[in-house]
């Protein structure tokens, strides 16, 4: 436990808190410098705190902040009169301006939020050819970022309809209050200082990944009730966790809230069944109980229990998104597990258990991954694909081992935590 989370917390109101979780933003998870332009992408309710990440960014420097707000209601509407053709198109103009942006510098801020579940009562088909015209057009800014190129974060905004799936119990306005709080902890803005708060947890998620770096191993083997899967990992990977230097020589920490360690696992690699242990949210739909059984790296079989439409669409994007991209270990004791809330959201569910992730692999996880060419990180088991979707299968059920390359295999976590 870092020695900043037992000091004595301070009395912050609600608008300090949502200030510092601006600036650790801008300051920890960007990394922004001087002289920088930033693009920022956000849903119109999340805008309080698109406001102080603004005022922060430009406090820090930034020549330009330019942000993308994304309406909700106005994407049900495509969904109620769109024409039906037009769910196979997708703003190819404004993704290729995001990809010009970050190659010519700019760094990338995503405020997530929003509801779950938009979609969840829309047309499946639909759904799928819009999400994978949308992929496609993503392509070129999507590499810049799963290389690594550009210094980006994601920070989280509570919102009204989050809210409600966090806690239909509440009232909306006692919902969102606790969302919040509950975000605030995860984000370490609530501590007496938040940057060296951080500074101090992510040193320690480079530590345990150095120790794996160490080891290694060939695969790890998860085993678990409804999970025996063994994921073999790519020649010359790397384990990453916390921050790291982009390309563009900034440090940055990817995800706030992050408890993972993670790699590359080999495209060709996994074999075995394996069973999510909390909902995926996918861009607007909700998929539960999600069973997939893997055949030399491939998923050869999907279910669900809820959304199983929208799954095997998802597999369906390209040969890329039914094979691994990341693998990542969390403990079952990470703080957002212990909060006992299931947040109906990737960036805080994955940091409360051990994931996958179908689709495109991070080169960042291979050694010297920056300068190979597609073809030699292929070689090496990298996957591609236009997606890279998170899910969670850890819980305080899972044993993990390490197999070494003689065939040993080492205990790594027991009961969902590190041994």
């Amino acid at each position: 436990m870092s020695t900043a989370t037992v000091e004595a917390a301070p009395v912050l109101t609600h608008e300090q808190k949502l200030d510092r979780l601006a600036e650790v933003a801008v300051r920890v998870g960007l990394g922004l410098r001087p002289g920088q332009e930033m693009v920022m992408t956000a849903t119109l309710d999340t805008l309080p705190l698109v406001r102080r990440i603004t005022e922060h960014a430009y406090k820090a420097g930034a020549t330009l902040v330019t942000t993308l707000l994304t309406d909700e209601e106005s994407t049900l509407l495509r969904y109620q009169y769109g024409e039906n053709e037009g769910f196979d198109h997708a703003a190819s103009w404004l993704y290729d301006g995001m990809a010009a942006a970050y190659r010519s510098g700019a760094a990338r801020l995503a405020v997530a939020g929003g509801n779950p579940g938009l979609l969840s009562q829309q047309d499946p088909e639909k759904v799928g050819r819009a999400n994978r015209a949308m992929s496609a057009a993503y392509r070129p800014a999507l590499e810049l970022i799963t290389r690594h190129d550009i210094n980006w974060t994601i920070v989280a905004a509570a919102t009204p309809a989050w809210a409600a799936t966090v806690f239909p119990d509440l009232p909306a306005d006692q919902a969102l209050e606790k969302l919040w709080d509950a975000i605030f902890v995860a984000s370490r803005v609530d501590l007496p200082d938040p940057v060296a708060a951080w500074r101090e947890h992510d040193a320690g998620l480079h530590r345990r990944a150095d120790l794996l770096n160490q080891k290694r191993y060939l695969a790890l083997h998860f085993k678990a009730p409804g999970t025996d899967l063994k994921v073999g990992l790519a020649d010359d990977h790397l384990w990453l966790g916390g921050g790291m230097n982009a390309g563009n020589g900034q440090y940055c920490i990817p995800n706030m809230p992050t408890e993972e360690v993670f790699t590359t696992p080999h495209k060709d690699r996994t074999e075995g069944y394996v069973t999510s242990t909390k909902p995926l949210s996918y861009q607007g739909t909700m998929i539960e109980g999600i069973q997939v059984r893997f055949e030399g790296g491939r998923v050869v079989e999907a279910k669900a229990s809820k959304g199983e439409e929208v799954l095997n669409q998802m597999i369906g994007t390209d040969d890329g998104a039914r094979r691994l991209g990341e693998v990542a270990l969390v403990p079952h004791s990470s703080p957002i597990a212990s909060s006992g809330l299931l947040f109906n959201h990737t960036l805080f569910d994955e940091n409360a258990a051990s994931h996958i992730a179908l689709g495109q692999a991070y080169s960042s996880c291979l050694k010297d991954g920056h300068n190979l060419t597609p073809e030699q990180l292929a070689k090496l088991g990298a996957n591609d694909s236009l997606i890279h979707v998170d899910w969670m299968i850890g819980s305080g059920k899972m044993d993990v081992d390490g197999v070494t390359a003689d065939g040993k295999a080492e205990p790594l976590m027991r009961q969902g935590e590190w041994v």
